[in-house]
This record gives C-alpha cells, sequence and structure tokens, in this order.
C-alpha cells in the first residue's frame, strides 16, 4: 500500500512511519504542518528511503490536500494530526477547534472526493483510519471512591469530554462516523490510552519529568497526584495501528490500552527510581517532587478494555509499564540532544 500519514512528525506519527518504512513492504506519505511538537529529527533513520516522501501541508487546506491526493494516489489514510495537549487547549482552544474539527472535515471531504472517482476495486480497498483517545469518554470511578468493581472505557462506552482538547477530539470522532453513514467512506475508529516512549515532546508528563529531574528542576504532580491513566508503549500502540489498518473491519471501533494503570505520582516516583539508579546523585530525585495547583477540569481516571482488539485482531502489548518506562529513559539519557 500507499499510506497517507497526517501529523507524520508528531511522537506517534513519527513512530508509526518509522514501523511502516522498516517493517512492511508499504510506501509512506507524510504531511505534517511541522508545528511546535513536530521534528523531522524522529524521522532521520528513514528519511532517506525510497519508500517515503514528506509534504509540509496544513490539513486545514483544502487545495494542497486535493493536490496530495491527486499526485500520491493513496490506497489508505492514517490520520493523527491534532492538537493534542489539554494545558494548551484550556489556555488557547482555538487551535484545536480549527485544527482537530475544522482540519479533519477538510482531510474527510479530499478523501472522499478522491476515494469516490477511484474504480471499484480500489474503492473497496481505500481506508481512511481515525486515530483518536480515550478522552473523549471523560472520566471514570476512581478506587479512592470506596467501590469494589470498577469500569473501564470500551468501544460502546458514552462520549462526555472533559476539556477543549478531548471535546475536539470526540467532535472528529463523530465526524469520521457520519461520513461513513452518509458517504459510505470506509472507515475505522481507534481511541489509545496515554503514549509514551522516545522522540515525545517534553511538554508530556514523562519526558517532562526526565528532563526536570536531569537539570535539577522541580518535578511539579497536578493536586495530590492520585489521578489515574492507562499507559501505553508507543511501540505497542503502532503495531495495533497497523493491525487495525490492514486487518480491521470496515465502521468498527478499536479501544488500545497498555493494561497499565498507574496514579500520576506513581509514574513520577518510578521515573525517579530509575534515574537514581542511571544517574545517581547525592539525593534521590523524588525529593525534586513538588504540587502545584491542579488542572482545571482534571479526570480523575482513564482505563482501557482492550479486549476486543485482542479478541478479533490478535494484538496484545509487548511491554510492561517496567520495561516501557525503563527503555524510555534510557532513550531520553542517550539522545540529550
Amino acid at each position: 500500500m500507499k499510506i497517507l500519514v497526517t501529523g507524520g512528525a508528531g511522537f506517534i506519527g513519527s513512530a508509526v512511519i518509522r514501523y511502516i518504512i522498516e517493517h512492511t513492504q508499504d510506501s509512506v506519505v507524510n504531511l505534517d504542518k511541522l508545528t511546535y511538537a513536530g521534528n523531522l529529527a524522529a524521522l532521520a533513520v528513514i528519511e532517506h528511503s525510497p519508500k517515503y516522501w514528506f509534504e509540509r501541508v496544513d490539513i486545514c487546506d483544502r487545495a494542497e490536500l486535493d493536490r496530495i491526493f491527486s499526485q500520491y494516489q493513496p490506497d489508505a489514510v492514517m490520520h493523527l494530526a491534532a492538537e493534542s495537549h489539554v494545558d494548551r487547549s484550556i489556555s488557547g482552544p482555538a487551535d484545536f477547534i480549527q485544527t482537530n474539527i475544522v482540519g479533519t472535515y477538510q482531510l474527510l471531504e479530499a478523501a472522499r472526493e478522491y476515494w469516490q472517482a477511484l474504480s471499484e476495486d480500489a474503492k473497496s480497498a481505500f481506508r481512511f483510519h481515525h486515530i483518536s483517545t480515550d478522552e473523549v469518554f471523560g472520566d471514570l470511578p476512581h478506587p479512592d471512591d470506596g467501590l469494589q468493581a470498577l469500569p473501564q472505557f470500551t468501544e460502546c462506552s458514552s462520549y462526555a469530554p472533559s476539556s477543549p482538547y478531548s471535546a475536539s477530539k470526540a467532535s472528529s470522532d463523530h465526524l469520521v462516523r457520519a461520513w461513513q453513514r452518509t458517504y459510505g467512506l470506509p472507515v475505522l475508529v481507534t481511541n489509545c490510552s496515554n503514549n509514551y516512549g522516545p522522540y515525545q515532546f517534553p511538554e508530556k508528563l514523562i519526558p517532562l519529568v526526565i528532563l526536570n529531574a536531569l537539570a535539577g528542576k522541580t518535578l511539579p504532580v497536578y493536586g495530590n497526584g492520585t489521578q489515574i491513566r492507562d499507559w501505553l508503549y508507543v511501540d505497542d500502540h503502532v503495531r495495533a495501528l497497523y493491525k487495525v489498518l490492514t486487518q480491521g473491519q470496515v465502521g468498527e471501533t478499536y479501544n488500545i490500552g497498555g493494561h497499565n494503570e498507574k496514579r500520576n505520582l506513581e509514574v513520577v516516583q518510578a521515573i525517579c527510581r530509575i534515574l537514581d539508579e542511571l544517574v545517581p546523585q547525592d539525593t534521590s530525585y523524588a525529593e525534586l517532587i513538588e504540587f502545584v495547583t491542579d488542572r482545571q477540569g482534571h479526570d480523575r481516571r482513564y482505563a482501557i478494555d482492550a479486549s476486543k482488539i485482542g479478541r478479533e485482531l490478535g494484538w496484545q502489548p509487548l511491554e510492561t509499564f517496567e520495561t516501557g518506562l525503563r527503555k524510555t529513559v534510557e532513550w531520553y539519557l542517550n539522545n540529550r540532544t
């Protein structure tokens, strides 16, 4: 296949492209606007591959999208381009509305026009894979509530987004499904839990803590640090995405999680223990932890039930949180530049 990947210079997008180029026979067209979080250095290992092309394009630019579809004639789209940082969405929601909602609409329309003109065989083989987040579901009951049985997000969970970011991603999910229902566009949707791993932009929790600790800066933890997230190593996520694209059933949604529910404070403490071992100093890095004012509307717990993708597509994460976190810390230590 020739796969059009939007947001391919981002954290997850670049991992997707590295995987496809290095482990499959497929080729990739990388479409990225190169905002602050886009980094082509994450693609240095494959940038000279004859199976790879890069186009600096904004997904809100319909004329450029039409040119890309016409010029490259992709067999599939993997749509990862998005503004994704909750704190930024709270302080400036406009970019999230523009990119995540308007951009997805423009991409859907360009893809629909291209798809409708394909031959019948190419039309039936085409796929539009929309990559989304578990944050569209809002939050779940917390162990501190004293409940004996704690629910998880399933593919049938109701949408109840809390932040401008998650609301904009929920909107894009609805658009994608509507384009299938109304126009027949062959779509797939995935909702994943918190990703971590190499090349992640250091506004996110794990790289922020690693780099702050190495610089001797405070390690900020929101509220009391009891918020729970399910952590998914990025390479496990990428394998799941490729399975869904190539084996998933059109119109279906697949939740992708790491089976690693951890409190935020636990995550920070685990990073500190690894750094104490690998880069020891006189005192523990944990002494840098500082509790700060909680985020507005902060979701208390996310948890993914990933049994559907395991049962139907045979995917399971290969990394535990412990092995994935150690790999991540070691990567940042070895790639400080």
